[in-house]
């Protein structure tokens, strides 16, 4: 593997790391993945989607988009984007060649993800902003831990003590990061333009789903008219009002129904749908499958879709 252009980061594009199946983890066990590749704007996901694991991605070419329950944030290269599991989020990529990026997924037993010091070092996924931006020497010490975990992976014969090593290399990575957050450079844009516009509305949606919100409401609420805000809204985003929202509940209603111990009932109540029935209509348009099906069907899965009718694309 050689030094990225432009990144102290080693790159190999295909290579990747392994530890367990974050698919079906093994009852109190780490899980790693680390996955070196490309990704393409014909790859492009139609909506935002979830994990049941941390997720970090590491932007390697210049430049690319990330959306977070809704709110657009701009990535150039070597930036880091953190999320924690079941918010809901999308990668864009650009037209042009394919973008590098390195992605890192994990999942650490209950009971040490919950202690009091990894629990305190994992805050640095529930920040205000999920990007991370540090100057060229901070670069330097942050990505030569990941540089470790590479060469570890490749030079230590024994698994066991392989998959120990990467583990307490990235605990150091965890660590090294946290002491770090005060020294994130990173701003948000400022909001300019209708597109901003719209996006502020989509993020609005993700924050307010569970209430009773509408085209019209959502107007009033940015002193728009329904008319202008339905027109640019599916310009932007590709959906219309009512579709963005009931795609935002079916989503979140999908991680309660795999992620918690709440009656069917009760889930569609949270996720603001008017009534049981309109909850399971609107499921199975989206789904294809009722939501107790979907329970029992999709259980504990990587990454939750939403399979969306040729009407509502």
């Amino acid at each position: 593997m050689k030094c990225y252009p432009n990144s102290p980061l080693l790159y190999e594009r295909g290579f990747s790391i392994i530890i367990n199946d974050i698919v079906t983890p093994l009852e109190n066990s780490i899980c790693y993945f680390f996955d070196y590749d490309k990704r393409s704007q014909s790859v492009n996901m139609e909506f935002p989607h979830f994990h049941i694991f941390y997720e970090m991605m590491i932007l390697l070419s210049p430049k690319a988009y990330h959306f977070v329950e809704g709110k657009r944030y701009d990535m150039i290269a070597n930036d880091l984007i953190l999320l924690p599991p079941s918010i809901l989020h999308q990668s864009v990529y650009l037209e042009g060649p394919p973008s590098d990026r390195i992605i890192i997924g994990f999942m650490l037993p209950k009971q040490g993800a919950q202690s009091s010091g990894f629990s305190e070092i994992l805050s640095i996924f529930n920040t205000q902003h999920p990007i991370y931006r540090f100057h060229k020497e901070e670069q330097n010490q942050l990505f030569q831990k990941l540089n470790d975990i590479v060469e570890i992976s490749q030079t230590v014969q024994s698994p066991s003590v392989r998959n120990l090593m990467i583990h307490c290399k990235f605990t150091e990575f965890l660590f090294l990061l946290y002491s770090m957050r005060e020294h994130n450079h990173y701003a948000p844009s400022i909001e300019n333009g209708i597109k901003d516009k719209m996006y502020t509305i989509t993020n609005y949606i993700h924050t307010h789903y569970n209430e009773d919100i509408s085209l019209a409401s959502l107007a009033d609420t940015f002193y728009i008219s329904p008319y202008y805000l339905s027109h640019r809204f599916k310009e932007v985003t590709g959906y219309t009002v009512v579709q963005y929202i009931q795609l935002t509940r079916i989503k979140n209603a999908q991680y309660l129904l795999l992620n918690s111990d709440l009656k069917i009932t009760q889930i569609s109540e949270d996720t603001g749908f008017s009534s049981f029935s309109q909850f399971n209509r609107v499921f199975r348009k989206f789904c294809g499958m009722s939501p107790s099906d979907y329970k029992i069907n999709t259980h504990n899965q990587m990454s939750y879709g939403v399979t969306l009718p040729i009407d509502c694309r």
